[in-house]
């Protein structure tokens, strides 16, 4: 499993969060969800299927006046775990008995979730309200999200009636096929939760820590992007910005386009510390990816959209202007 890369308070919170129902509108429901999964409290078991990839994970989200802390544990396959919260993300390997600390990201574990941008969302997709069904114990609510082009994909979401937690996720190709799914078994809300589970299960002190990726010796420096796409597939606009340099040997800049529900990382480096990807196009399960050399950088495009939407963007990347 991709993570999330795959790769996602107390019972007032679900109150607040969910309310009482969200009637008939499509658009409701989306924005209730989106609150659920960054204010409730939520803990609980899911499978996440991608091919012939089976992974079972369990997944303990805090939302409290310390602010949101997940924890992410496999209970299948080697040992592994995310710890997340406002620092960062820690990746632990059990099996390897290391730690990677990476301050760079701090999205949630889930796939592609929307943002609060719902107006952005509903220029690139059509929402529908299905039926309602049972997972996890829970009556759910179905929401298809269709896209309205061929550069990103479509959604079938499962949401509890009351709070519009998500339960259940489909990613779905243009011809209809099911690229992956993602479903709670059991799940936990609000006051149900113990937060203790967010403590890691591994002596972390005594393992080793790998600092993150980027290159050695690169500082962070707020300024305007050095590179960018001179065009976008509709609806993407640019949402996050990270520019590392330029200090040593070289600089690291990541940009990341969304059109509010899908996503897409546009890395820059130099200095030899490029990507491990061969030119052109490529693909892991639902993500494609699109590299190529340009003025002696390395320009990588990454997201789970069609491979169209990567090439499309990876194409356009060129050095900015004033």
């Amino acid at each position: 499993m991709l993570l999330v890369a795959v790769w996602l308070m107390g019972s007032s919170a679900t109150i607040a969060a969910g309310g009482s129902g969200a009637g008939d509108d499509p658009r409701d429901w989306l924005a209730r969800m989106t609150a659920a999964m960054s204010q409730m409290s939520y803990q609980g078991t899911f499978v996440y299927v991608q091919g012939d990839e089976v992974v079972t994970m369990r997944i303990t989200h805090v939302a409290d006046e310390a602010g949101v802390r997940e924890r992410l544990v496999a209970l299948s396959g080697a040992q592994r775990e995310v710890l997340r919260d406002s620092s960062g993300v820690r990746w632990v390997l059990g099996d390897d008995h290391s730690v990677l600390q990476d301050q760079a990201f701090g999205r949630s574990f889930f796939p592609q979730l929307p943002t609060d941008e719902q107006d952005r969302t509903e220029r690139s997709y059509t929402l529908k309200l299905g039926g309602t069904e049972r997972i996890a114990g829970q009556t759910v609510r179905n929401l298809e999200v269709l896209p309205n082009d061929d550069y990103r994909y479509g959604y079938s979401l499962w949401l509890e009636e009351h709070s519009a937690l998500l339960l259940k996720w489909q990613l779905i190709d243009s011809d209809g096929k099911t690229l992956a799914k993602l479903m709670f078994t059991d799940i936990r809300m609000g006051s149900e939760v113990d937060p203790d589970e967010l403590n890691s299960s591994n002596p972390l002190k005594k393992f080793r820590t790998v600092e993150s990726r980027l290159p050695a010796g690169l500082g962070l420096t707020p300024m305007a992007p050095q590179w960018w796409p001179e065009r976008l597939p509709p609806g993407f606009e640019l949402t996050v910005q990270r520019y590392f340099g330029p200090q040593g040997s070289g600089m690291y800049e990541h940009l990341v386009y969304s059109d509010g529900l899908a996503a897409v990382s546009v890395y820059v480096e130099s200095g030899g510390s490029g990507w491990e990807q061969d030119p052109g196009l490529s693909r892991h399960g639902t993500t494609h990816a699109y590299s190529k050399t340009a003025d002696g950088v390395v320009i990588t495009v990454v997201g789970d959209v069609p491979a169209a939407t990567v090439k499309l963007i990876g194409e356009a990347v060129v050095v900015a202007t004033p």
